[in-house]
């Protein structure tokens, strides 16, 4: 699909959330700049969703589409049904619950469009949390007040901004390929595409999003509450990221690296513990084969791999488990 110079698409999945929604519409079509389609893809709501979302249409003619998925298929793919769909030159992925900020496209397109060479540009974002009492407003959140250049290595440590900071190339959304059908950490593997492409980011001086926590009890991701689906996907997840890592040339004895590697050993053991004997041991292999010898030669390490081969990988976990709350009680209690 050609592109229209300019012009920010806004790519909203939706799941059973109308006034969130429509909050987050308008916080879209609200911004000063001119030039902005919406497109809202209702992921099979349940409740009057759609009918918000097919009125948000009505009310901006023309500007917000509204494109519908008869089966619960995750942001994942609901992201990619609209993408394919999108006209811009520029890309806003937009979660049902969060905000973006007065300025946002205006500041992010002009940091693009002098800088040819950027794919990403992103700046301060924030987090509203209401699962407190009185809700927290804190921010900027993660790495969103830091300039960085690159993705990578920061990224092995955490997704440090939200669905809703960057602003993207819609180029660039098409040289990384499709969003994956991933239940959990779809997007963090995501932008790990990007960081193994070399996307070259941008940071802006000001403050662009919000993420809001607990304003929802109904989750967009399909079997979200379904411990085996999101073990499964983040397994998955992390070892894409870690190849990801590695197209990017991330020193593998690096300290992000270090830490990826320690956080795949933990989501190795949750895996064993579930029975997820398959997950359990990619994860475990792809410690042993590609970390450092601190880790991957650490005798915990070792014994704990042996002790798998012995007696199966979930009684390995739960034995190991059993230790630590042994050598740590206060952990249990605290």
């Amino acid at each position: 699909m050609t592109e229209n110079p300019g012009l920010v698409s806004t790519i909203i999945p939706v799941h059973n959330r109308p006034e969130l929604l429509a909050e987050a519409v308008e916080s879209a079509m609200g911004q000063e700049y001119p030039h902005i389609e919406v497109l809202i893809v209702d992921d099979a709501s349940t409740d009057h969703t759609l009918q918000v979302a097919t009125g948000l249409s009505k009310r901006w003619r023309g500007q917000v589409r509204v494109l519908q998925q008869e089966h619960c298929c995750g942001p994942g793919a609901a992201r990619q049904r609209a993408l394919e769909q999108a006209q811009g030159e520029f890309i806003q992925y937009l979660d049902s619950d969060d905000l973006l900020l007065p300025g946002k496209f205006q500041v992010q397109v002009a940091a693009l469009q002098a800088s040819p060479d950027a794919q990403i540009c992103y700046g301060r974002s924030y987090e509203e949390n209401h699962c407190h009492q009185p809700s927290t407003y804190t921010g900027p959140m993660r790495s969103t007040g830091e300039v960085l250049p690159t993705l990578f290595p920061h990224l092995l440590q955490e997704r440090w901004w939200s669905t809703s900071t960057p602003l993207y190339r819609h180029s660039l959304c098409r040289r990384i390929g499709p969003w994956l059908n991933l239940i959990n950490e779809e997007d963090w593997e995501y932008d790990a595409r990007a960081g193994a492409y070399g996307a070259k980011i941008l940071a802006v001086p000001h403050d662009v999003s919000v993420r809001r926590i607990g304003l929802s009890t109904d989750q967009l991701s399909l079997g979200a509450d379904k411990t085996h689906s999101k073990l499964r996907d983040k397994s998955r997840a992390r070892l894409l990221i870690h190849r990801h890592a590695l197209s990017a040339g991330v020193d593998i004895d690096s300290p992000e690296m270090a830490h990826f590697h320690r956080a795949a050993l933990v989501l190795s053991r949750q895996c064993a513990a579930a029975g997820l004997d398959a997950e359990a041991t990619s994860l475990f292999a792809l410690v042993k084969t590609n970390a450092a010898k601190s880790i991957s030669k650490n005798p915990s390490v070792r014994l704990y791999g042996r002790l798998a081969r012995w007696i199966g990988w979930r009684r390995a976990a739960l034995v190991a488990q059993a230790i630590t709350n042994l050598a740590y009680p206060l952990r249990r209690s605290g």
